[in-house]
Order: C-alpha cells, then sequence, then structure tokens
C-alpha cells in the first residue's frame, strides 16, 4: 500500500483536480429544476444517442489523459494501480459535478469487456484493446442474447465457423444496448455442435462495421429504441480476434457475465436518491406505511454499495470473480423494485398524468423500464440457481423441472 493515498486524502485530491475541470453540479436543494429524468433505458434517437456518446467519451478521455481513468489498472494501461473501491471514491466526488452521465455502452466497454480481455486476451490483444478500451477510443457492446437463448445462454445457436486463418460468422442477436454507436461486438458463437453445449462455444470481437453485420433498432413499451437486434451474415473474423482458447467461450462469457453482475452494484441507485428526494420534498407528510418505505430503500441503497465493494476486488486483480457477483445483481433488482413501489405509493396518480409538472410522469420511463433488469445479465433465477450451486452446493435441476 506504499504510495497510495488514504481514502479521505484521495477524495480531497479528487475534488481539486474536478474543481479545475467541471462546473460544479447544482445544490441538491434546489428540487424541482433541471431534468427530471429517471429512465431506466434511454429514449434516444441514433442521432441523439451518437451525440451523447461523443460527449461522454470527451470525458472519459480527459480524465484518462490526466490520471482519473483506469485507477485500479496497472500504469502500463494507463492506470494507477488504486485500490478496486477508489473507483467508487471517485465517482461519489464526481457526482457533485456538472459532467456527461455515462450511458451504458461506457461501463459495458470499461467495465465488462476491457477485464476479460485482460484476463483471456493475448499479450498483442491487451496491447491492441486495452488502453483504446479503457480510454474510450473504441467501444464494445455484448453480441450475447439470442431469441432461443436468453437466461440459457449456453444454448446459442449463432455459428463461427473456420475458414483459413479465420472464422465466419452467422447468427442474430437481440437486446445489444449501443450497437449503433460501438466499435466491437463480443459475440458468443457456437463452434461445436457436436460437444455438450457448454464446451463447443468460443467467443470473437466482431467489427461493427465489418460487411455482414446489420444492426436494427427495437422500439420498445417506453417509445425509444436503447436496444437493437444485430444480424451476422457471413461476418469474416480473423482468428486473432477470437477472444480465449476455441472452445472455452462459456469460460470466457463467464467472465464477462459475472463482470456485469459486478456492474450491477451501482445499478439503479441514482433513482433510489431521487424517490428518497421526492418523499423528502413531497407537500404533505408521509403516512407511517410510506416511512417505512423510504426508510427500506434508503438501507437497501447501503447494502447494495457495500455489496458492490465486496466484489470489486476479483476482477481488478484478474482473476475470474466468484458468485457473490449474483448477490449484488439480486440486490440491485431489489433496489428498483423497493424504488418503482415507493413512488408509486407518494405520487399515487400523479405517476400516470403527464400534467408537465416536474418530477411526476417522468417517474413512468423507470417503472417500464426497471423490470428489464430482472432478465439483463442473467435473470434472477438464474442467479439464485447459480448461489444455490455454486455456493450451497445443491444439485442441479433435472430438465423438465422434475424433483
Amino acid at each position: 500500500m506504499d504510495g497510495i493515498p488514504g481514502p479521505d486524502e484521495f477524495r480531497a485530491e479528487a475534488r481539486r483536480w474536478l474543481k479545475g475541470v467541471a462546473p460544479a453540479r447544482p445544490a441538491r436543494e434546489e428540487w424541482g429544476s433541471g431534468d427530471d429524468s429517471v429512465a431506466v433505458f434511454e429514449n434516444w434517437t441514433e442521432a441523439e444517442e451518437r451525440v451523447r456518446t461523443d460527449r461522454m467519451r470527451d470525458w472519459e478521455r480527459t480524465r484518462y489523459d490526466q490520471g482519473w481513468g483506469a485507477l485500479s489498472w496497472p500504469e502500463e494501461y494507463g492506470g494507477r494501480e488504486l485500490p478496486a473501491h477508489y473507483e467508487q471514491l471517485y465517482r461519489s466526488e464526481e457526482s457533485s459535478f456538472g459532467v456527461p452521465r455515462r450511458t451504458e455502452i461506457f461501463p459495458v466497454t470499461q467495465q465488462l469487456v476491457a477485464p476479460a480481455v485482460r484476463i483471456w486476451g493475448t499479450e498483442e490483444q491487451k496491447r491492441r484493446w486495452l488502453r483504446p478500451m479503457l480510454r474510450t477510443d473504441e467501444l464494445a457492446c455484448q453480441l450475447f442474447s439470442e431469441t432461443g437463448a436468453g437466461s440459457d445462454l449456453a444454448a446459442v445457436r449463432t455459428r463461427a465457423a473456420r475458414d483459413g486463418d479465420g472464422w465466419v460468422l452467422n447468427g442474430h442477436k437481440i437486446w445489444t444496448s449501443g450497437a449503433r454507436v460501438a466499435t466491437w461486438g463480443v459475440a458468443v458463437c457456437r463452434t461445436d455442435p457436436q460437444v455438450p453445449k457448454h464446451a463447443g462455444i468460443t467467443v470473437f470481437l466482431v467489427r461493427m462495421d465489418a460487411p455482414g453485420v446489420t444492426v436494427r433498432p427495437i422500439r420498445q413499451m417506453t417509445g425509444g429504441s436503447s436496444f437493437n437486434e444485430v444480424y451476422l451474415d457471413d461476418v469474416f473474423v480473423p482468428d486473432t480476434d477470437r477472444l480465449g482458447p476455441a472452445g472455452e467461450g462459456w469460460r470466457v462469457t463467464l467472465t464477462v457475465l459475472a463482470s456485469e453482475r459486478l456492474d450491477s452494484g451501482g445499478l439503479g441507485l441514482d433513482n433510489a436518491e431521487r424517490a428518497l428526494d421526492l418523499a423528502r420534498h413531497l407537500p404533505r407528510l408521509l403516512t407511517g406505511g410510506e416511512r417505512h418505505q423510504a426508510a427500506d430503500l434508503f438501507v437497501r441503497t447501503l447494502v447494495q454499495r457495500l455489496t458492490g465493494l465486496r466484489v470489486t476486488s476479483a476482477l481488478a486483480a484478474g482473476r475470474e470473480p466468484g458468485a457473490e457477483a449474483s448477490v449484488g445483481k439480486l440486490h440491485a433488482t431489489a433496489t428498483m423494485r423497493a424504488t418503482t413501489d415507493l413512488v408509486q405509493q407518494l405520487l399515487g396518480p400523479r405517476l400516470a398524468a403527464d400534467t408537465g409538472e416536474w418530477g411526476t410522469f417522468a417517474w413512468t420511463e423507470h417503472l417500464l423500464g426497471a423490470p428489464g433488469y430482472r432478465i439483463a445479465g442473467g435473470s434472477d433465477e438464474i442467479q439464485r440457481n447459480i448461489l444455490a450451486e455454486r455456493v450451497l452446493g445443491l444439485p442441479k435441476e433435472p430438465k423438465g423441472g422434475a424433483r
């Protein structure tokens, strides 16, 4: 720990730096002004998504170039080799400043894909991908889910067939966030249909502008198109863009999924805090039940942060994370449900009426979007199975649900 600043010293240093590069955010007491969005999935057009992405990319490059990005990473990748939880310390300071709000493609690139490359990539791949991803010069999306293989990701049918010094990919992926702005897509493909399904999978990084890659937005019930479906039609991928050994893709996939669940440690916390602010500023006294709900949500946010801190160290140290990430994912989705429940109780019919009143109808975006995270990154049922099998040592349930 020699040379590592203490947490208080680090936060003070971060505040000094942020004051020199970003405006202070208006105090929280200024309730009722500014952006009241609490959307879980944004409703941007492709043009809006590109503008927001470029704005965020400029900020991430500033952070990285001045030593405030990739904090826990080794110096060779532009990091400072600080303890993993210092990223949370930094984020808590950054929240007081008017910086662009991160869209999903950024944590996917920096906190899901880059750690997987660090664990599974060749030395050449690490040199080629890690710095550009951590600096966000190149962004990556996940080409995981398929219409017939969502929660059972090992059942993917997208094929990758050997072709000389590369592979030819054919298939269809769905629910891909950031596909319109990503440079790379991390594709989970079946390379050997003759072996058990977990053993016949290989992972590739696919150029999203490669011939044969088609991105089509999916209209969601909020009205926007945050997600996309991606078609892969005879897409050639050089073997140098294969991540991990052929046939070992399931282990690579688990690394990314665990990172996704790890990243869930902060999922929904901003909106939970906004709901608590709503309770504080409600123009009437809270009922006993509402006070209980608000207190419960406050405690949940504290537990969620602590859970996230417990599981960050594995990936930062370059290790495959354990099942603890599933606990964080389950807790995060429960926090989102508790947030919705509290807001529904506080606003009542005002939640459903678009009167233009600040901080009321905007919550419909959260109400409609939050349930999606019970599926994203592995459904709640999958997380419970992981914990039952890997932590409690229970046998797998027979096919068909027989007991």
